[in-house]
């Protein structure tokens, strides 16, 4: 009697919590490396297919010329804000709440997580159009925008930020259903968004048969006009039934905003940190002139396609890092993250070596430019060694996600800000070493970023962190 007795509670409390899918159990209990890959195979293959399409984006706006170019870069880092706060820092939030939620057996909660996330999403797209369509101005001349430069970055912005609700919705409903442990379905609909913008976005920058000659902002609307596309067969997947939480009316409740939040505002704060930088990088090379921007802006694209990169093998991690903390499986949690870190500074420590080795074969394919080139061979050549301290520290900031735990991604990403931003800013105006000094500064902040979280994870961070709840 007395052992039944005990088990009555636990089996009560399994009863409320509600029993788990065959998914997040095998996300549980199968083996770390050959799980995490699996769950990751589909959203590298797409990542990959989408760091061509971001190449290709910049080979299509270089057919324009220099100018072109570097109007485009001034905006590219902002397009990039967006994309990442709402793929992985709010994203991430978003698919970390879910996952938590079937983990622990909630199956309700994690269905009114969808509508939540909708309505951040909402708010998210208000406060970027507004911001940017007002102070773009501003910020380009800012950032060494002056005239056909400034122009095509306003004609380029306006388009991309009045649409910001299709990267808002698209990024957060692949989000909730990555969380549900489903990798197949958002890998294959942002590869048929892939192919719909590789057909439209060169005919509407030349004009090719029926489509209008638009230039530069043709980019922005064909990317626009494929996202929306995506948010369409997402909406219709969450609510056919078909998937383990269902889009559906659900009373609001500032308890799960909070499960999103918790996570997600940090993370969004780290891409904005990530992005800030660039930003302010882009402001200190700006007065070298439109040559040396667009060479920046395309060395420093090879940099920002680490980022898809590893997030094809970070949503992984979210969704594998975050049913394990769900669950309890603490140890199991970093077993995860450290094979996931390892995978990544692997790979994009060997896209910087070749890109610090052969410097020509990536900046050929854009223009042929001699300030161009030679600003941007410079880059990759000091910052590209370092690409794997980034790829490292950017695993583990995703595994932390999953695990809501993000103090100390965030202390890496403030310094890399603080390092690279400041440490330009004296190279060029104390010392005058131009941009090689600045470029220096910038690999330092990427040791320093990928340094601060691998040490915060491997002395316990997430451990301490537990104990405290």
């Amino acid at each position: 009697m007395s052992s039944i007795a005990s088990a009555k509670p636990a089996l009560l409390a399994e009863v409320r919590r509600g029993p788990r899918t065959d998914r997040t159990q095998w996300l549980l209990e199968g083996p770390v490396a050959p799980t995490l890959l699996r769950l990751a195979g589909p959203n590298v293959l797409v990542m990959l297919l989408q760091a061509t399409v971001s190449t290709l984006d910049g080979v299509f706006v270089g057919w324009l010329g220099a100018p072109a170019l570097a109007g485009v870069s001034l905006v590219f880092p902002l397009v990039m804000l967006m994309q990442t706060m709402s793929g992985g820092g709010m994203g991430g939030g978003v698919a970390s709440a879910v996952a938590r939620a079937l983990g622990g057996g909630r199956r309700r909660d994690a269905d009114a997580l969808v509508l939540h996330a909708i309505l951040i999403a909402l708010g998210m797209t208000a406060l970027f159009t507004t911001s940017l369509v007002w102070a773009g101005p501003l910020l380009y001349r800012a950032m060494g925008g002056r005239g056909e430069t400034l122009a095509v970055a306003l004609a380029y912005s306006n388009v991309i930020f009045g649409g910001a609700a299709a990267y808002w919705l698209f990024n957060t409903l692949g989000s909730v259903v990555r969380g549900t442990g489903n990798m197949i379905l958002p890998a294959a609909v942002m590869t048929v968004t892939t192919f719909v913008y590789l057909g439209l976005s060169p005919a509407l920058i030349t004009g090719w048969g029926p489509f209008p000659k638009l230039g530069a902002p043709g980019a922005a609307a064909a990317s626009v006009t494929s996202f929306s596309l995506g948010i369409l067969i997402l909406l219709a997947y969450l609510a056919s039934g078909r998937s383990l939480v269902t889009l559906g009316w659900a009373r609001p409740r500032l308890a799960l905003f909070w499960e999103i939040l918790r996570v997600g505002a940090p993370g969004s704060l780290n891409t904005v940190m990530t992005n800030l930088t660039i930003v302010l990088v882009t402001g200190l090379v700006g007065p070298f002139g439109p040559s040396a921007l667009a060479g920046y802006g395309m060395g420093a694209r090879l940099e920002y396609l680490q980022i898809p990169l590893v997030f094809g093998l970070g949503s992984a991690l979210v969704t594998m890092v975050g049913t394990n903390v769900g669950a309890g499986q603490i140890e199991r949690a970093e077993r995860v993250a450290w094979v996931g870190a390892g995978l990544a500074a692997l790979v994009t420590a060997s896209v910087g070596l070749l890109g610090a080795l052969f410097p020509r074969a990536w900046l050929g394919m854009f223009s042929v430019d001699g300030g161009m080139l030679a600003t941007g061979a410079t880059y990759l050549r000091i910052v590209g060694p370092t690409y794997g301290f980034f790829g490292l520290g950017l695993a583990l900031y995703f595994a932390s996600q999953g695990a809501g735990r993000l103090v100390w991604p965030l202390l890496g990403g403030f310094a890399r800000l603080v390092i690279a931003a400041g440490g330009g800013w004296v190279a060029v105006r104390w010392f005058g070493w131009g941009l090689p000094g600045v470029f220096t500064a910038m690999s330092l902040a990427l040791v320093a970023f990928g340094v601060t979280v691998a040490l915060a994870v491997k002395l316990g961070a997430w451990r301490r962190d537990a104990s405290r709840r």
